[in-house]
């Protein structure tokens, strides 16, 4: 463990980082993936040196807040010899490696992309040379799941296509946008290889960025994607092949790993659970972990939405697993609220927030909860600031918080946005709403939507079509004198 004085701006397991409430830890967790021996050490570790709360985040990683102490040599040891910690500690805090929750057992997937998570991560693992990278640098693997993670940010994304003549799967490689350039599943790991090794020689030679190592973002911008991939293919064994890129693809639905659904193996499903704003008890997770190894296959999934899956539930005991989940206070409708949620840490974790997103986003929900109902998932993000932490793309609601001036005082609010037209977070609808007021701002959002959308219209669809000029006059008009 590092001393406190020591510790980095981003954490990982051997060492936290600091943050308002204290010090942060997280656990990479490749792909999201845990046995329900893994599950429960990590609800003892959360007991023993914290609240005994965590989070999921927004890459399926674990995060621990406000750890009281270091933990024991024997605990580190434990964790390592059941796949929780970085066999590196120079590699440890690099992004998780992200992939479909549903990786393996996704009816849909062309690809189970599980194998190409795990050989990644005994790449990093191998190579600790690569600690010299930016720790923000994040991969991604899409096996063409119907939960697939295309539309959400890395560096380096890897998107099934299909097959090639020789029957083997190609992917499609994105650097914050389409390439181009097509890879056959066998050389995956050689062409992640050679992009991280041109990007730590771009390193080399450039300076800290505002005290940082350089992003990958930071390369694309001084050379170029062409320069990138030029370089890169003088280090590989084979030529890559090349294609037109593919037009742009319509924004992904974020909730369908809500809900039960039928696997890939015949005979089991999967049920996704909602964790209001990836919040997680010790107990909760311990519970979880024995339901999966009673009732299925002892496997959970964490996923990028700050939610879980429990795969492999033979279907004869669904209704059991449902009923258990309800008696641990959770559900897995789409439909609530409280299950597209996503909020950053807020001004109670971290400095640069103007306001306490976690308790008023939770608050919100709750106060909605009494006052309507919707048949659709709504997708609500809260962002403390401008830097938007926890969703890098405009949903179907974002708010973002301010210091609203009042007489003479300040006091927090938000600026709200919708739709998923106008980067980077939507259409500005109220651009200073107090945060006592901002109930019932969304709620009245979400009542305009259900009187004039068209069947089966997302919000963010009905949002976009709209002339700003009607929407505001839509949500200026008493309710009583709705058109």
């Amino acid at each position: 463990m590092l001393a406190l004085s020591e510790l980095p701006t981003c954490p990982g397991l051997f060492y936290g980082s600091r943050a308002r409430d204290g010090i942060l830890s997280r656990m990479r967790i490749p792909g999201g993936i845990l046995n329900a021996q893994q599950c429960r050490t990590i609800a003892d570790l959360v007991d023993r040196y914290s609240t005994g709360c965590l989070q999921v985040t927004n890459r399926a990683n674990l995060q621990i807040r406000d750890l009281n102490s270091p933990v024991s040599d024997e605990l580190w040891q434990d964790l390592l010899e059941l796949g929780l910690a970085s066999s590196r500690v120079e590699v440890d805090p690099i992004r998780n490696i992200m992939a479909s929750p549903t990786a393996g057992i996704d009816r849909q997937q062309l690809l189970d992309t599980r194998p190409l998570v795990k050989a990644w991560d005994d790449y990093l693992q191998t190579h600790p040379e690569l600690s010299e990278l930016s720790p923000k640098f994040s991969i991604g693997f899409d096996g063409g799941e119907s939960v697939s993670i295309r539309d959400l940010r890395n560096d380096i994304l890897l998107a099934a296509e299909g097959r090639s003549a020789k029957s083997e799967i190609v992917f499609r490689l994105h650097l914050n946008g389409e390439t181009g350039i097509l890879i056959q599943e066998s050389q995956c790991i050689s062409v992640l290889a050679a992009l991280a090794s041109t990007y730590l020689e771009y390193t080399k030679n450039r300076s800290r960025i505002d005290g940082k190592k350089p992003r990958l973002r930071h390369l694309l911008a001084d050379w170029g994607a062409e320069i990138y991939l030029e370089r890169v293919e003088r280090n590989l064994p084979f030529v890559v092949q090349r294609r037109s890129i593919a037009s742009s693809e319509k924004s992904i639905p974020n909730h369908r790993h809500l809900g039960i659904y039928p696997q890939q193996q015949s005979g089991f499903s999967y049920m996704g659970i909602a964790l209001p704003l990836g919040r997680l008890e010790s107990k909760q997770l311990r519970n979880l972990a024995n339901l999966a190894q009673n009732l299925a296959s002892g496997t959970l999934r964490l996923t990028p939405w700050q939610n879980l899956l429990i795969s492999d539930i033979p279907n004869s005991q669904l209704f059991e697993v449902k009923q258990q989940v309800a008696d641990l206070g959770l559900h897995s409708s789409a439909t609530r609220l409280d299950s597209c949620l996503v909020a950053c840490a807020g001004s109670s974790g971290c400095a640069s927030a103007a306001t306490d997103t976690q308790s008023h986003a939770l608050a919100m929900a709750r106060d909605l909860a009494q006052k309507l109902t919707i048949d659709l998932p709504i997708n609500i993000h809260f962002s403390g600031c401008e830097k938007s932490c926890a969703q890098h793309r405009p949903i179907d609601i974002t708010l973002v918080g301010i210091q609203i001036e009042r007489g003479h005082e300040a006091i927090e609010g938000y600026k709200i946005y919708a739709g998923r037209k106008d980067l980077p977070f939507g259409r500005p609808i109220f651009p200073a709403v107090s945060a006592a007021e901002m109930p019932g701002a969304i709620e009245r959002m979400l009542q305009v939507y259900q009187r004039f959308r068209e069947p089966l219209e997302s919000f963010g669809e009905f949002v976009d079509r709209q002339a700003i000029d009607q929407l505001q006059e839509f949500l200026n008009t008493e309710n009583g004198n709705l058109k």
